[in-house]
């Protein structure tokens, strides 16, 4: 009964402290518990007498603990150490502290209490004193999580949004650290000081591998600590060794086991995750290979043929294309949809704008549409842009085909830069930067998109029949117009 019920609220606790990331400060606070046990025993044996030793040990126990967080908050708040050294330092700190005070010769004499009981725990001297502390303790604790389920959820994943609401976040973390200092001191019993961390932390952890809500994720931990409580505790039986390290073991089996076979999270999903997934270039390269090609439908053969990379892999991902609605599969012959082809046109663009900027670098002809080709997944909205506009907004590539215009801003409605318009667009202008030469054009006025001159350098607007004008690309970038028609690209 006693070990069914610590493997509960440890397991339960345990969820909080696992996701918080607070189990050095869990362990912490169960080594420093040693000084409060032999505290409350030298207090009340030398007031009192032998009757209260045993609650007051546990209350110094728990004394214990809330100081150790209570240093490690204050030491981090006003040193440059950070916490992880300062619960180092604080918790080895009371725990010699402990040790010393049973080594002075003195207050050796005085203690007669079994120490190393305390540290490796012993299931089989549980008493009915030690159920009925536990028994409280866990109703006190699980009656913590069920009322203040909400602040602890929030506090544990959000703590500035659950500030912000007006949690009193402190509060609930110290309440916590209050529940978390209870349930060592009671778990002490059955596995002692060291190993009942492993109680917290184990079955928690290990449905955290399970799970990805709070809620089940302290079911499953429950029923994971008690499955391995009673699993180490007939191990030990079975084989004539320690329950508390056997319990410990048999958890720490069923964690491992969760790491390799849990169905979202475990290694072997992993590895079957990974062999089944397609890089992302190799799906742009798919649809590049699409576009690229003649006519609306192309066959799975063709394609096979243009992407360099092993046969099983692309047609995978012409599978996973066609499962993201990119694609239209009929039999042996695929076809782009509109989503698709906005894609791969956007890929294609990207494309040839690094064969251009490679060009203008210097980098050798014969290298530049390998290059593009490992380059062009950088094909981000902010990159490209960039490119664009320090190449000029260049229609062509190095090869003299022509580079897509962006397929996302040049619809009809948008409001764009002029340099980015491409012959035969239709637009309103809508703004007229200073550096266009007054009188050009003013607001309102609907103009055509000419073609270019001076090498690329100049864009050419008509206004009516016999009324035309031309921009660098500086005033182009500051003529801003709204896309009226846009021709087919």
């Amino acid at each position: 009964m006693v070990g069914t019920l610590v493997s509960i609220v440890c397991s339960v606790i345990g969820c909080f402290i696992v996701l918080r990331g607070m189990s050095f400060l869990a362990d912490a606070i169960a080594h420093s518990m040693l000084a409060g046990v032999i505290a409350g025993y030298l207090i009340t044996k030398s007031l009192l007498g032998s009757a209260a030793q045993l609650p007051a040990m546990l209350l110094g126990a728990f004394i214990a603990g809330v100081a150790t967080v209570a240093m490690v908050g204050f030491v981090t708040r006003f040193s440059r150490v950070k916490q992880d050294t300062a619960i180092g330092i604080m918790y080895t700190g009371i725990f010699a502290a402990g040790a010393f005070v049973v080594s002075l010769k003195y207050f050796g004499q005085m203690i007669d209490i079994d120490i190393y009981h305390y540290i490796v725990g012993s299931i089989v001297s549980v008493t009915k004193t030690d159920l009925w502390l536990l028994a409280i303790v866990t109703s006190f604790v699980l009656s913590v999580v069920i009322l203040f389920y909400r602040p602890l959820q929030l506090t544990t994943f959000d703590p500035i949004m659950a500030a912000s609401i007006g949690i009193p976040v402190l509060a609930v973390e110290y309440l916590l650290t209050a529940c978390a200092s209870l349930v060592v001191v009671s778990g002490v019993q059955i596995v002692g000081v060291i190993l009942v961390v492993a109680l917290m932390i184990t079955p928690a952890a290990t449905a955290y591998l399970w799970n990805d809500r709070l809620d089940r994720m302290i079911l499953w931990a429950a029923v994971i600590g008690v499955l391995g409580f009673w699993g180490g505790f007939w191990t030990a039986t079975f084989v004539g060794a320690s329950a508390g390290p056997s319990i410990v073991v048999v958890m720490t089996a069923m964690f491992l086991g969760s790491m390799v076979v849990a169905p979202k999270y475990g290694l072997l999903a992993d590895f079957i995750r990974q062999r089944n997934t397609v890089p992302q270039e190799v799906m742009e390269d798919v649809l590049g290979a699409i576009l690229r090609s003649k006519g609306k439908s192309v066959a799975i053969s063709s394609v096979l043929k243009n992407v360099n990379d092993p046969n099983p892999r692309i047609r995978q991902a012409i599978s996973m294309l066609a499962r993201q609605d990119l694609l239209d599969i009929d039999g042996e012959m695929v076809s782009l949809t509109d989503d698709g082809r906005f894609q791969a046109k956007r890929l294609v663009r990207a494309h040839r704008l690094w064969e251009a900027y490679l060009e203008k670098t210097g980098t050798p002809a014969k290298d530049v549409h390998e290059k593009a080709h490992v380059l062009e997944h950088i094909s981000d909205v902010a990159t490209v842009d960039y490119l664009d506009d320090q190449l000029g907004h260049p229609e062509t590539d190095p090869h003299g085909t022509v580079i897509p215009p962006d397929p996302e801003r040049l619809t009809v409605g948008s409001e764009v830069m002029a340099s980015q318009l491409r012959k035969g667009f239709r637009v309103e202008v809508v703004q007229v930067g200073e550096v266009v030469p007054a009188g050009s054009v003013e607001p309102g006025r609907v103009i055509t998109v000419g073609e270019r001159s001076d090498g690329g350098l100049g864009w050419s607007f008509i206004v009516s029949e016999n009324e035309s004008f031309t921009l660098d690309h500086q005033q182009a970038d500051a003529l801003i117009v709204r896309i009226l028609e846009a021709p087919t690209m």
